[in-house]
């Protein structure tokens, strides 16, 4: 990140090579179109260069910080197109629902316990934090990030069920 914020451009290039599937995949799932999810991929690398100085390795590791920007800007987006589908459905002159607080404030406790549980990822071992997080995050299979990261397979078994051990250990839940 570094060298991405002193304008490097084969640095922004390497980010993409190591990160652009797992946003593309995360951004495919949250999105209704292929198109879409592209555009806000690109759109995740501009924050991502526009942001990598305040980018620190003390604070989160390259994929947490990757993922969160990424995150945010979904979130962003899929707001904003609510924005727009609130906006022109008030032409009806509805009157304002106190029901819609409810799943608005459900969204903000998934949120909290989303970024809570990314301290506690982002707090493993390097290669625990890494399988768990294209996993369950970027959606890849086993097999997938065993080939990535030129590791057995087995090993990458074995990273996740640590992680997932140490995770419930950190949060007290039975089950993840």
């Amino acid at each position: 990140m570094a060298r991405v914020a002193a304008g490097e451009e084969k640095a922004v290039g390497e980010l993409y090579d190591r990160f652009g599937s797992l946003v593309y995949r995360m951004a495919y799932q949250a999105l209704p179109t292929r198109a879409e999810a592209e555009d806000a991929v690109q759109e995740v690398f501009v924050r991502l260069w526009k942001t990598a100085g305040r980018y620190d390795p003390e604070r989160a590791a390259l994929v947490t910080w990757v993922m969160l920007i990424a995150r945010r800007h979904l979130v962003d987006k899929l707001r904003r197109r609510k924005a727009r589908i609130r906006a022109s459905s008030m032409d009806d002159a509805q009157p304002w629902n106190t029901a819609s607080v409810g799943p608005e404030a459900s969204r903000m406790e998934r949120d909290e316990r989303f970024d809570a549980l990314m301290k506690k990822i982002d707090a493993l071992p390097e290669l625990q934090r890494t399988v768990v997080t294209r996993a369950y995050l970027g959606g890849q299979t086993l097999r997938q990030i065993g080939e990535e990261l030129d590791t057995p397979l087995g090993t990458i078994k074995s990273a996740l069920s640590r992680a997932l051990v140490r995770l419930r250990e950190r949060t007290g839940e039975e089950a993840l």
